[in-house]
């Protein structure tokens, strides 16, 4: 696997993903146009432990109707700025979801299959939690 990194102008970027995909990124906080290289590491391992974890979750006919994984990080002050933990917080609505259903998924995830947190973990710590929000069924009157 390759990506490519191109110098634009300004403190932007395009890269390109090894699958020829383009995508902005930009170092000028004050401009903000595109997301910067670390906020993409918070989006990687959000989408990483997503795809898991609904995959599992459907194989395991959970009725999820909605899904969102919140992702925050710290940072050292010193140089490099490297993150020194991140807080992954997945968001599910649905009907009858299994508490121990979605908290398996996401060991499975944290543990075996995301390699976006496998190649974090070494150096930054990674906690997962989770919320089920019930959706009320339909009663007809």
């Amino acid at each position: 696997m390759k990506a490519t990194v191109r110098f634009v102008s300004d403190d932007l970027f395009l890269g390109i993903t090894p699958s020829g995909h383009a995508l902005p990124l930009d170092t000028d906080k004050q401009r903000s146009s595109a997301p910067s290289p670390v906020e993409l590491l918070l989006v990687a391992l959000g989408s990483c432990t997503a795809t898991d974890v609904a995959s599992i979750l459907a194989k395991k006919r959970q009725h999820v109707t909605s899904y969102t994984v919140e992702v925050s990080g710290e940072r050292r002050d010193e140089y490099p700025r490297s993150y020194t933990s991140m807080k992954v917080h997945h968001i599910l609505k649905g009907r009858s979801i299994s508490a121990k259903a979605v908290a398996d998924a996401i060991e499975l995830s944290d543990t075996k299959y995301c390699s976006v947190a496998a190649t974090l973990r070494p150096t930054v710590e990674i906690q997962s939690s989770f919320e089920i929000i019930e959706e009320p069924t339909e009663t007809r009157e």
